[in-house]
């Protein structure tokens, strides 16, 4: 007698990511209760009986991809008009004053919310099942990361969401950010039914004092919940911290004891190898924005090294290209030119780091990041469009970096329910969501152009 399970896909091409980084050729998974509790070869139809059979022939089955981190907010200003009305940055810290600080000081509740749906749309099409992100937002702190959850959870994905606590407009206004992340960690990380959880953000070394970057790690430490940081994205950062503090960025966290486990380093492109061995020293994680990096022309971040120091990298986006698929292959091919050899980055090492590396920066990789009996059902079904060459186990992590895309995307699955299928959104009307998002982005806009650009200092001390 066949055993009943929710979910049956069988004849699969399957990437696992365990640790041997098995690949079926044909193989198929079973899934009940939002678990899966069979992988292996054949079709399983003589096993497993189930309402849902998916039939995997021409499809690549993958664990879902995860972003390290993100600005859902970034995608408000996706062709902007505003943009024509203000001085072209010259550098990062321009960027900071022109664009995006004259952006969240105007940013509202719904605006929050709009940019999480959008971003979570996104994020479903591309196979994105799991992110971290975090939103600066000073006039509109109280109770936001409610709103962001709300845009999350109606796609149906899973996260973690924060504030980012900065200091460059007050000393009160930073611990009021800690303050809302610590209320919503106490409302949803200890809920088993919550897909969205919190954790703690700092903005930056350069836009915050040492006090507040300790009562962070305090409050990560007593909520076991992450914690992290924008490091040494602009030479601003170090520039800064060595004329207040006498050491580079990462040398005053490490002095801090901000480093550690939970800790997330986002950037960290003008590190030194020294600095890089506290990181490795003190066991914290690197989110990698390949696509962010270049848009910002700050720099290429030494990802190959940290491979070999086996310090762990995780990919990201910094809300700017939502389409995962893009950032693995820019990661690809930047650090390639970058170092002027085709051997640097191999595709599968760029896949370890969209999937079981960004489980290990968010300490699931006991029940997320491959497909394996006893994990979270989180399962992306990719059906390639048309592949110019044969796809199986030898050529599938070639095939995942450099030819398949958000296009490609078929079905998502989160927690062991459909989230996207046939590549249309399950648990919204996709069209009337994108309508009203619109409609908020344009009010928006008109208030950037209205306001003008607002006179920021970086904080004195």
């Amino acid at each position: 007698m066949r055993e009943k399970v929710d979910i049956l896909i069988y004849n699969a091409l399957i990437v696992t990511m365990n640790s041997e980084k098995r690949v079926i050729d044909r193989g198929y998974i079973a899934i009940r209760d939002g678990v899966i509790i069979d992988v292996g070869v054949g079709d399983g139809v003589n096993k497993y009986s189930s309402e849902v059979v998916i039939n995997g022939k021409k499809s690549v089955v993958i664990p879902g991809l995860q972003c390290a981190h993100t600005h859902f907010y970034g995608l408000l200003l996706t062709g902007s008009p505003w943009f024509e009305k203000i001085e072209p940055p010259t550098d990062f810290q321009q960027n900071l004053q022109r664009i995006w600080w004259a952006l969240d000081v105007l940013l509202s509740y719904d605006e929050a919310y709009v940019s999480a749906l959008m971003g979570s749309i996104l994020f479903a099409h591309s196979g994105v099942t799991n992110f971290f992100d975090n939103i600066s937002s000073p006039n509109t702190i109280d109770g936001v990361l409610d709103y962001i959850e709300r845009g999350v959870s109606e796609i149906g994905i899973r996260g973690f969401i924060s504030f980012e606590a900065t200091q460059r407009r007050s000393d009160e206004e930073g611990f009021r950010g800690l303050l809302e992340n610590e209320r919503f960690i106490k409302k949803n990380n200890s809920d088993e039914s919550k897909l969205v959880k919190g954790a703690f953000y700092v903005h930056a070394s350069f836009t915050v004092k040492n006090e507040l970057l300790v009562r962070a790690k305090e409050l990560s430490d007593k909520y076991n919940a992450l914690l992290a940081i924008h490091v040494e994205e602009g030479l601003v950062d170090v520039y800064h911290n060595i004329e207040h503090y006498g050491v580079r960025p990462v040398e005053r966290l490490y002095k801090l004891g901000f480093l550690g486990p939970r800790t997330h380093l986002v950037h960290l492109v003008h590190t030194t190898n020294e600095e890089l061995e506290l990181v490795k020293k003190t066991c914290s994680h690197v989110a990698h924005n390949p696509m962010s990096n270049m848009l910002n022309a700050v720099g290429v971040a030494k990802v190959p090294e940290m491979l070999k120091m086996n310090i762990n990298v995780g990919l990201g986006n910094d809300g700017y290209i939502f389409d995962h698929f893009e950032n693995m292959r820019a990661t690809y091919l930047l650090h390639k030119v970058w170092r002027r050899d085709p051997r640097v980055l191999t595709p599968i090492q760029v896949f370890e780091m969209a999937t079981i590396n960004v489980a290990k920066m968010f300490h699931q990789d006991m029940i997320l990041g491959s497909i394996e009996p006893g994990k979270k059902a989180d399962i992306v079904i990719i059906r390639p469009k048309s592949p110019n060459t044969p796809i199986n186990s030898k050529t599938i992590y070639a095939h995942l970096i450099n030819t398949f895309s958000s296009r490609d995307v078929d079905t998502v699955i989160v927690n062991g329910k459909f989230v996207l299928r046939e590549g249309k959104l399950v648990n919204i009307d996709e069209e009337k969501s994108i309508e009203y998002v619109h409609r908020v982005v344009e009010k928006l806009w008109d208030r950037l152009i209205s306001k003008g650009l607002p006179q920021i200092d970086f904080i004195k001390s």
